[in-house]
């Protein structure tokens, strides 16, 4: 079951990861920018550095709880902004644009799971948990 735990941060994490990179483009920069998003050219490549270390730390599972509230922050906004397709009239991009706005619902939802549960037994926290125990005890 651990290994299960492990598999879902990895699987959870890897499009932050990704999608990450693509936030310090000209291109995303400006596709925010006209969608509506103020200073783009700031607020994109700083998401861009939020969902890379975010993702890497669930990874990792090294400081989830605070991180995974980080993403939550993160995503909010973004789904709200960037994925608005109530107001898209051309209805396949319509479509997309919905099934990347609840795309975004569920993950926002998998952070709050995060944030509560925590990492599960295989990751930094619980390593370094289970070391402050063991120095207690020496």
């Amino acid at each position: 079951m651990k290994y299960l735990i492990l598999l879902a941060r990895i699987f959870f994490s890897i499009i932050f990861i990704l999608a990450g990179f693509g936030h310090f483009s000209s291109a995303s920069i400006g596709y925010a920018a006209s969608s509506g998003v103020p200073l783009a050219s700031v607020f994109v490549p700083l998401s861009g550095v939020i969902a890379l270390l975010g993702g890497l730390s669930i990874i990792l599972g090294y400081k989830v709880k605070w991180t995974a509230w980080l993403l939550v922050i993160f995503l909010v906004p973004v789904t709200f902004t960037m994925h608005q397709f109530w107001a898209v009239s051309d209805p396949m991009m319509a479509a997309v644009q919905q099934a990347m706005f609840f795309k975004n619902i569920s993950m926002i939802g998998a952070a709050i799971l995060i944030s509560y549960f925590g990492t599960g037994p295989l990751s930094v926290d619980e390593w370094l948990k289970t070391r402050d125990v063991q120095i207690q005890h020496a």
